[in-house]
């Protein structure tokens, strides 16, 4: 459990804080954050322009490194996609920061967030502007270079109280979450191995600062399919059709939409002259089941769909992709984390509630390690992946407070 228990429990009355409590969320809320905002969201790091996520990567290991601790720049794993001949091709992925400070403390976290964002180096949408008082427009100021920010805050407060030596901690910020961290995943995994807790720093589900509580789990596939191509006026009927094969399997697989399962067919590519019969489809579809127990069955009901349009059309289908983001539901764990979150937030004067939320982020790999996870501890904004994304700039010292309270109170409750 992540209350406080025993002889670090606390008895002062809801809203006061200990000395060091104190000390540490006026430190962390004092920290230089929108400068740092402002700076890194003029750097173009979309999740495919590979300088721009190397300038970023070189930026956040300099900020990073006033912290204790091995940092690094990790190579990504490699990648492989699907094309629209369905030829497989690599995928490269711009490095990760990987920080490790005390890994032998008593009490080990993960703080995760991600540099990339969703707009590439030719978008419109390059600068940062002011749209309001207090309220900033700008490429990644809410999702997550405001993120960062506070992440690194509230641990550079952390590090100067005098709780520090009783926290061990890794910090992953990886350069492809915004694309699936598929580059990622593996590095992610192997840094929530053994943590009590996870803190992730996407922005508030809402901007009046909600956090996402249980998320849906997310796969996405392309389903190859080899027909064969034939004169579509001389002799048709020797072909085989990979389009109407594709259309077939995106029909069945609409089928399986229910309640706790989402299926959207989003692309079907191929084919080419009128007088021909395609011979090769792919079509692009994605899945997000609620549980885990609805994935396993909707793997297995992918499975037999592909085998029985394969017998069908007599056409070859080979599957690629899978499920990257496994479902993240509320468990008891869990929710006493959120809780932990929640009553820090009541002592700062923050109203902390959550919701249940259809999007996914690597909160979904960290929960599926056994690790309870608050996945939105990021800024207060809003609009996300469109031009008009904003960051709320009180926000700021407003998260970065809460996020250094939390740390401490689960510090306090070890047992």
């Amino acid at each position: 459990m992540f209350l406080s228990s025993g002889g670090a429990a606390r008895d002062a009355a809801m809203g006061d804080l200990s000395k060091i409590e104190q000390a540490t969320v006026e430190r962390a809320a004092a920290e230089p954050m929108l400068h740092q905002v402002l700076e890194w969201s003029a750097v173009n790091s979309g999740s495919r322009n590979l300088p721009g996520l190397d300038r970023m990567a070189t930026i956040l290991a300099d900020a990073f490194s006033a912290l204790p601790g091995a940092l690094e720049l990790v190579d990504a794993t490699p990648v492989e996609a699907v094309d629209a001949a369905g030829r497989t091709f690599a995928i490269e992925h711009g490095r990760n920061l990987h920080l490790k400070v005390r890994p032998d403390a008593p009490t080990k976290l993960l703080f995760t967030g991600h540099m990339d964002t969703v707009f590439p180096v030719d978008h419109a949408f390059q600068q940062t502007q002011w749209i309001k008082d207090g309220v900033l427009n700008g490429p990644g100021v809410a999702d997550m270079k405001g993120g960062l920010s506070v992440m690194l805050a509230a641990l550079k407060a952390v590090e100067a109280s005098d709780a520090a030596n009783d926290l061990g901690y890794e910090v992953i910020v990886n350069s492809d979450e915004e694309v699936g961290s598929l580059g990622s995943a593996r590095l992610i995994a192997e840094a929530a191995m053994g943590k009590r807790a996870a803190l992730t720093y996407e922005p508030s589900a809402l901007p009046d600062g909600t956090l996402a509580g249980a998320r849906p789990g997310s796969g996405n596939f392309s389903l190859v399919v080899h027909g064969k191509s034939a004169h579509a006026g001389r002799n048709p009927e020797d072909g085989r059709n990979a389009i109407v094969a594709a259309a077939e399997l995106a029909i069945r697989l609409e089928g399986l939409i229910r309640d706790g399962l989402t299926v959207n067919s989003s692309r079907i590519e191929g084919g080419g002259p009128s007088n021909v019969v395609p011979d090769v489809a792919v079509l692009r579809v994605n899945l997000r089941p609620r549980t885990p127990q609805i994935e396993a069955e909707a793997k297995r009901q992918i499975e037999e769909i592909v085998a029985v349009v394969a017998v069908e059309r007599d056409v070859t289908i080979h599957t690629n992709g899978g499920f990257g983001r496994p479902p993240k539901p509320m468990t008891p764990e869990m929710e006493s984390l959120f809780g932990l979150v929640k009553q820090a937030g009541a002592d700062l004067g923050q109203a902390i509630g959550w919701k249940a939320t259809g999007g996914v982020c690597d909160g979904n790999n960290i929960a599926a390690c056994g690790v309870p996870v608050v996945d939105t501890m990021g800024v207060r904004g809003g609009k996300i992946h469109s031009m008009e994304e904003f960051l709320i700039s009180e926000s700021l010292g407003e998260r970065a407070a809460l996020s250094a309270l939390t740390i401490l109170r689960i510090l306090e409750g070890r047992s």
